[in-house]
């Protein structure tokens, strides 16, 4: 019966909603002090903008020099807003529009702030593309985002954000980048615009002290049955695990606190599906000045025979729920299935 599982919580994450993360986490003990940017933690953000009726030549920042390719016109691609560098170590080269976050700043309200500086365009965010992340060391937030006003920065504007920006409709690989790395985001960008893999996804304002994931772990088999994975101390509730901040966990990814957390709990050695993000939560100034960020997690333990239950945990502290309610059922599977989540890429 739901009465046994967290009906509401399981809906608002399956809905890319936010949960109160409380104070108690599962596995290692958490670390003792918060999150906080420059310290700890580096976000980063970045945006993709396609404008579907203009397309503007790319200008020489170097008269005299060597140009960039025309921008071939007529195009049947939209333009995508890339700004030229004016950083020493890049200068000349183009990139998308991006950049650190900064203490006490929301993820979105730094999204806006980087394309304000960098391209002049006012812009509103539609969805998270992906999370790319090498553990609290570094973590960037890309968006698919849409200009809502403003006015394109020009050579005559440069300044030590960037020289100016520009609407490109011609294969970004044949200009010079700063780096090749945003080729794949815009693959992405252009996959969502066709045909969105994912609900739109957007940070939820809810306070969080540390780097936590909170995860719905999954496992099915090939009838169809599905249980969830509960942490049983106190109401039963999705598992949330912290990341540590020692500088050997700072070089880890996200997914290492996942595993440690599995490997204490399941055995065998489980070996769970990729980690899909279905919602964050952080508040700007959260608590004590933290800068942390709860990711509401999916993922799978894949059955090691057909018709197999999931394996008995090791503690008491954890147990599985058959989820038999067709909606949730439906919900769950569904995401599973379609990979119809945010791509976590570490």
């Amino acid at each position: 019966p739901m009465g046994e599982a967290p009906a509401a919580e399981l809906d608002a994450v399956l809905g890319g909603g936010g949960w109160d993360v409380g104070v108690s986490f599962e596995g290692p003990p958490p670390p003792t002090g918060p999150i906080r940017l420059g310290r700890n933690a580096c976000y980063v953000v970045l945006a993709v903008l396609f404008n579907e009726e203009v397309r503007q030549p790319l200008r020489d920042p170097h008269p005299g020099g060597t140009r960039c390719p025309p921008d071939p016109s007529p195009s049947p691609q939209d333009g995508v807003l890339l700004v030229q560098e004016a950083k020493p170590e890049c200068r000349g080269k183009w990139y998308l529009p991006a950049g650190r976050m900064e203490p006490g700043e929301s993820i979105v309200a730094a999204m806006r702030r980087e394309v304000k500086e960098e391209t002049g365009l006012e812009c509103e965010p539609l969805t998270l593309l992906a999370l790319e992340e090498r553990g609290p060391a570094w973590i960037r937030f890309a968006f698919l985002a849409r200009p809502t006003g403003g006015t394109l920065k020009t050579l005559e504007e440069a300044d030590a954000e960037s020289l100016q920006a520009s609407w490109w409709a011609g294969d970004p690989s044949a200009l010079p980048l700063r780096a090749p790395d945003i080729l794949p985001l815009l693959d992405l960008a252009a996959r969502y615009r066709r045909s969105p893999p994912h609900p739109p996804t957007l940070p939820q304002e809810l306070p969080c002290a540390l780097l936590c994931l909170r995860l719905l772990v999954a496992f099915t088999n090939d009838t169809g049955d599905l249980w969830v994975l509960l942490g049983t101390a106190g109401t039963p509730h999705l598992p949330v695990v912290a990341c540590g901040t020692s500088p050997a966990e700072l070089r880890g990814g996200l997914r290492l606190p996942v595993l440690q957390l599995l490997r204490d709990c399941l055995p065998p050695d489980p070996r769970p599906g990729p980690l899909g993000l279905l919602g964050l939560q952080h508040q700007a100034g959260g608590p004590g000045g933290a800068d942390g960020v709860c990711f509401n997690m999916l993922l799978s333990i894949p059955p090691r025979s057909p018709g197999a239950a999931p394996p008995e945990p090791r503690s008491p502290a954890f147990r599985w729920w058959h989820v038999e309610e067709e909606s949730l059922r439906g919900r769950i599977l569904q995401r599973l299935r379609a990979a119809a989540t945010v791509p976590v890429r570490s």
